[in-house]
């Protein structure tokens, strides 16, 4: 297991926060997004799904439950407990780690990465680290499904992703950006402060295949 470097991270217990269920950011249903990424034909049987800072969501159970190969870290060990319970009771197979997803890296890299609330969940200090991290998680070709949460506060977490930061983040040498305006879907237990819903593809780079 990766020692998990709280250097530079946010104040929050994370393990004491879903020990004590104090999770505002949990929607307690899967994402919009998620079913207008299903419709789409993104979930392909077989793919393989990283989900970072999975907490207790839903959507591990749902990849999982449409044939994809599910991976899913976080620092809270009662949150991949949960997980992982979960799994066995619905009678699925996933994988499940108490591990820094920054500096986690996999023995083959993913076809989907989904990004909910772990890039507004870490301190903006770290974006570049997390940009590395998700390039280096994912195989060319291979697609970020992101939700950037937009907060005009400062502070955080979770902490503002705007759409010119995101843009400069996520470089277009590197990264595959839709040529269609990422769609905006409010967060009901964060004030409606919205999210939002983008596909980004990885690119190749020179000597990869």
């Amino acid at each position: 297991m990766t020692t998990i470097d709280n250097t530079d991270r946010t104040p929050f217990d994370w393990e004491a926060r879903f020990r004590q269920n104090d999770t505002p950011w949990e929607r307690g249903a899967l994402h919009p997004a998620f079913h207008d990424w299903a419709k789409a034909g993104l979930f392909k049987p077989g793919l393989r799904v990283f989900i970072p800072g999975c907490g207790r969501a839903p959507e591990p159970e749902a990849f999982a439950r449409l044939g994809l190969e599910v991976t899913g870290l976080d620092v809270s060990e009662s949150a991949i407990a949960w997980q992982r319970q979960r799994f066995a009771e619905a009678g699925l197979e996933g994988r499940f780690l108490v591990e820094d997803a920054l500096a986690w890296r996999p023995h083959t890299p993913f076809d989907l990465y989904y990004e909910q609330t772990f890039l507004c969940a870490i301190s903006p200090r770290q974006r570049e680290t997390y940009e590395q991290a998700a390039f280096e998680q994912l195989r060319p070709g291979g697609l970020l499904l992101a939700l950037f949460m937009q907060k005009a506060e400062r502070g955080g977490p979770p902490y503002g992703c705007s759409l010119e930061a995101m843009t400069a983040l996520f470089p277009a040498t590197r990264w595959i950006w839709p040529q269609a305006e990422p769609v905006a879907w409010p967060h009901p237990s964060l004030g409606g402060k919205a999210e939002l819903a983008a596909v980004l593809e990885r690119r190749a780079q020179a000597g990869e295949s």
